[in-house]
């Protein structure tokens, strides 16, 4: 059994000791000391209690999370809105939409049917910073805070609407063309892994003018048909049944809907890598600007930017890291290359919702098929490798020798050791929980990708 503990809040294996894993005391502890966290950054306002916002993803044991977390805000002397079954995006939009002062999506995002996790937002619907992620975890371990008496306990709200309205929201966006996607008739299927996004995606979709719809894995029952995250390897159902029924394409969102892959009328991958690309292409056609992901992503999106007249930025790995490096830059699109798009026309916060909608958009007015739109782009291939240590080794030595072995190169340390060389990249990062550095590299071909990676793992072998 496993728990971590991250600024972004708390995921771990449901079951087995206590102590061991997401219990139900974890569960309360985390919340509570959350809770604790936001209050004491609120004005002190007679009779003004603190509103927290509450979604789930739809995995199974959602329900029994969100009424140990509920419970905990309301001994908190927290006022809730339940907004029950939604996307980690459309819990966001609704703490700025409802003026709460946070909230907590309960969700484990792309993991196993057995992890479940508390993700943390501040007022502004966005996750917690470093800083504040760390004194929420300083709070839960110190214990350090006190429950309300029983006439200052909070209230439970219900609101079941934020799915349509974040809906409506997208499709209102500039750039997003319904008309051009009416139009096109275009067919797409839909896996949505048993979870929240069988809700949201299909009818997003009916809204846009999409009526060709398959529906693959969209009941919302947790019971996840394959491994959730939406990598190649887990896909081969919606591919197969792509070729089948000769769709004209297929999107793919994990549990929490905050990450988006397609698959192009072939079968194949678009590449996560290039969700993010083509939609960047897509909005940098009408806003020229500056665009962002993090350095692990691939370059295409460097590439494509600088194409439109823009200016690209790598940020730190995690949604919080670019977020605040696209606000520094004043980015008009960002994301990760994990198939994560955000938007600030509509909030800070990867969204496979606006992903899609804008990504229609380009595919409709291109007129070109999905494979034809793709060798529109600048063509790369990332490989990822890993490398364990022994348990006494010195990570930080070891990526410090990279550094001083690769010194001519361009090198960039705001997370691990990413090397630029002219036609390719490596980006060493150390894991907060094993001796292991993880190794990521990118070139024009799998071949050379994976040549690259190997010679770093030899590399710091021989150091």
């Amino acid at each position: 059994m496993s728990l971590i503990k991250s600024i972004s809040g708390i995921r771990g294996t449901i079951g087995g000791h206590a102590g061991d894993g997401l219990s139900a005391i974890d569960i309360v502890k985390f919340t509570s000391a959350y809770a604790a966290f936001i209050k004491s950054g609120l004005e002190k306002t007679v009779g003004r209690k603190c509103r927290i916002i509450v979604g789930r993803d739809a995995r199974i044991s959602g329900k029994m999370v969100d009424k140990l977390v509920v419970g905990s805000l309301l001994s908190m002397g927290c006022d809730v809105v339940n907004i029950g079954l939604a996307t980690t995006p459309t819990t966001e939009l609704a703490v700025v939409g409802e003026g709460a002062d946070g909230g907590i999506i309960i969700t484990a995002s792309h993991n196993p049917i057995q992890w479940n996790a508390l993700k943390l937002l501040n007022s502004k619907g966005e996750f917690l910073n470093d800083s504040e992620g760390k004194a929420v975890i300083k709070l839960a371990e110190s214990l350090d805070f006190d429950f309300e008496e029983v006439l200052q306990l909070g209230e439970e709200f219900k609101n079941n609407t934020w799915g349509e309205r974040h809906i409506e929201m997208v499709c209102k966006l500039p750039f997003v063309d319904v008309e051009a996607i009416r139009k096109a008739n275009l067919s797409v299927a839909v896996d949505a892994v048993n979870s929240v996004g069988g809700i949201v995606i299909p009818k997003l979709l009916k809204a846009l003018g999409v009526n060709n719809i398959i529906e693959l894995n969209c009941e919302p029952t947790g019971k996840f048909a394959h491994t959730p995250e939406p990598i190649p390897e887990n896909l081969t159902g919606i591919s197969d049944l792509i070729r089948s029924s000769k769709v004209d394409l297929g999107i793919v969102v994990d549990p929490d809907v905050d990450r988006l892959a397609l698959v192009m009328e072939n079968g194949e991958m678009f590449g996560e890598e290039y969700t993010l690309v083509a939609v960047a292409d897509y909005i940098l056609s009408h806003t020229p600007g500056n665009t962002v992901s993090n350095l692990s992503s691939s370059r295409a999106l460097r590439d494509v930017t600088e194409s439109k007249g823009g200016s690209y930025s790598a940020a730190a790995v995690g949604e919080v890291n670019v977020v605040e490096k696209m606000k520094e830059t004043g980015a008009v699109i960002g994301g990760e290359g994990n198939g994560g798009v955000i938007y600030p026309g509509l909030h800070y916060g990867r969204d496979a919702l606006v992903g899609v909608a804008f990504f229609l958009s380009l595919l409709a007015n291109s007129g070109l098929k999905m494979s034809e739109l793709r060798k529109t782009y600048p063509e790369y291939f990332i490989s990822k490798k890993k490398i364990t240590l022994d348990a006494s080794t010195d990570v930080d030595a070891i990526l410090q020798a990279v550094k001083k072995e690769f010194a001519k190169e361009k090198i960039t340390d705001i997370d691990g050791v990413k090397i630029d060389f002219p036609d390719s990249w490596v980006h060493l990062r150390k894991s907060n929980t094993e001796p292991i550095i993880r190794i990521y590299s990118e070139a024009h071909s799998m071949e050379e990708a994976e040549r690259l990676g190997d010679e770093i793992i030899k590399t710091i072998k021989n150091l």
